[in-house]
């Protein structure tokens, strides 16, 4: 999808011109960008609660985001954190060169997320367009597959093999999923049209797999177009470890506009969650000026916590320095499998069914190799072919997706040498960085023979497998076939004022209570639902202005499939 100046349906039902088209999930088509940019706010708290003190578990996006709008709505929050701000918006950089920078998790983000650049907008945080295969930011692709290499600027150069797969993706979309009307939907926030499209594809596909649906149709019939169809894919790179996967996963992708139009943060994605953890704003409905999360906190966020308990008066939190506090409310914002293990947590914090969605989560296990290089070597000219060294790769050898980002031909460059997902993850996971750096190397001589990668190498690799990283156990969710019913669950914890008094108060957070998990726009969203639960479970309200989205959840909510 392109985003064009359109005449949009705001969620009161009214029209306003807008340049940009903003994430609408299908499944809870809330404006969370409208949400935030309104002038009334995101809501008023009684006076008496002014002040309270709220537990923040997780010092991640999601949980920044959390705190960041609970402080401006006049609450205190509290930051717990086990390693460091940021979760998987991790950069780090080597010794000695600083402006290189090395994106560990999150690195590529999507225009159409408008939550998120709300807040890269408000830090005034630079972004330049990332180098996805075949995008205009990359100078060139090659695709290598069964030990044959085609060499691209565009999809156009590609053999016809190649064409024919993207049409017969396209076409089914279309056929199977119609995808014009639900982008046409979404261009215009139509929630009505949204809610019709999205819920009969639900109910027909929960239990289909991706890899199910591509081969159920004769579009896909041949092996061949499946196999580099999942080499090479669409948007960002190959799909085909997210085969097993629920194929609604895919068509929220899709629909959103996640898949395309990919920036990255320049100077490091970290910058973004440390940018709110120091960010001092204007607007404070309690605090006086110049407070900020890292003042609330003495510059230091609370140890990791180790056991969370419902008493009578809210929740009692017991961090790794042995530290007893006690809150009325809070929020989980780590990923969610910590409930489970690594946390002593009361089984009282949530309803026995959102036990099981949790231990139901499915998490993707993902794996980067980074080096940096003296310059971007790989621009240098082929004398033979006239072609750069080195492109932006897709390959079925063992780097699977190498990623090249160059920062001018003067500076330092970064190579995302190996970029792996799930079974390709743990082939590596008991690896060193240095055996790593050996194995892709010898894959990568084989597919640009001549071209010594090792000799511009500047300081060690640096590598991370984030499904053996212990706060986090995977990299995302991604849902499985048939698992819509306890994603919905999850999602929709945050709205309590039906639910049974002990249960009230302890909310969800993250990209893996979200729809669209994965992407840094579903960890605002869901840090947003959050607020809004505790300003509701504190008394508080939005204005009638400017709804939140437990107050628009009966028309927004997600189909209920039972």
């Amino acid at each position: 999808m392109t985003a064009l100046p359109v005449e949009e349906l705001t969620r009161d039902g009214q029209t306003a011109e807008t340049g940009r088209t903003g994430m609408l999930c299908p499944d809870f088509p809330f404006a969370y960008d409208d949400w935030l940019a309104h002038p009334a706010g995101l809501g008023r708290l009684p006076e008496q609660a002014l002040g309270t003190e709220v537990a923040v578990i997780g010092g991640g996006l999601s949980g920044l985001v959390a705190a960041y709008e609970l402080m401006r709505l006049g609450l205190h929050p509290v930051v717990y954190e086990a390693e460091q701000l940021g979760g998987r918006m991790r950069s780090v950089t080597l010794d000695g060169y600083p402006d290189s920078v090395l994106e560990l998790g999150a690195m590529r983000f999507p225009r159409s997320s408008g939550t998120l650049f709300h807040y890269i907008d408000k830090l005034g945080l630079r972004t330049a367009p990332f180098p996805n295969p075949l995008s205009p930011a990359s100078p060139s692709t090659v695709i290598n597959l069964h030990g044959r290499s085609h060499w691209a600027r565009t999809a156009a150069d590609l053999p016809d093999v190649y064409r024919e797969v993207d049409d017969a993706w396209t076409k089914i979309l279309q056929e199977q999923a119609d995808s014009s009307l639900m982008e046409d939907a979404i261009r215009r926030r139509d929630v009505s049209a949204i809610k019709t499209l999205w819920n009969r594809l639900v109910a027909t596909l929960d239990d289909v797999s991706f890899h199910g649906f591509l081969a159920s149709s004769p579009l896909f019939s041949s092996f061949q177009h499946r196999e580099i169809f999942g080499q090479v894919g669409f948007g960002c790179g190959g799909w085909d470890t997210d085969f097993p996967n629920s194929v609604l996963e895919i068509l929220r992708v899709i629909c959103t506009d996640t898949s395309d139009e990919h920036h990255r943060i320049l100077g490091g994605c970290q910058q973004l969650p440390l940018g709110l953890w120091n960010d001092e704003p204007r607007e404070l409905a309690y605090w006086p000026e110049g407070t900020s999360l890292a003042r609330l906190h003495g510059g230091t966020p609370r140890p990791g916590v180790v056991r969370v308990d419902r008493t009578s008066r809210g929740f009692t939190i017991e961090d790794s320095a042995s530290g007893v506090r006690s809150y009325p409310a809070a929020i989980f914002a780590a990923q969610n499998w910590n409930l489970i293990s690594g946390i002593k947590a009361d089984e009282s914090l949530l309803p026995q069914q959102i036990w099981t969605a949790l231990e139901r989560t499915h998490y993707m296990g993902s794996s980067k190799l980074y080096v940096v290089t003296d310059r971007p070597f790989w621009l240098d000219r082929d004398p033979a072919t006239g072609r750069e060294r080195m492109s932006t790769t897709l390959t079925d050898r063992f780097p699977r997706g190498v990623y090249l980002i160059d920062d001018g031909p003067d500076e330092p460059g970064v190579m995302l040498l190996s970029y792996t997902w799930n079974d390709d993850s743990l082939k590596v996971a008991a690896l060193s960085a240095e055996q790593r750096l050996d194995l892709m190397l010898d894959a990568l001589a084989k597919i640009y023979p001549g071209v010594d990668i090792r000799s511009h190498l500047i300081g060690p690799p640096v590598a991370i497998t984030w499904e053996t990283e212990p706060h986090f156990k995977g990299a995302f969710k991604s849902c499985l076939p048939g698992s819509y019913r306890y994603q919905r669950q999850l999602f929709t914890q945050f709205v309590q004022r039906e639910a049974n008094p002990r249960h009230r108060g302890f909310f969800l957070a993250g990209d893996d209570v979200a729809w669209i998990a994965g992407f840094s726009e579903s960890a605002a969203s869901t840090a947003l639902n959050a607020v809004w639960g505790v300003v509701d479970h504190l008394g508080g309200s939005t204005h009638p202005d400017n709804p939140g989205p437990g107050d628009l959840f009966d028309r927004l909510a997600p189909v209920d499939l039972d």
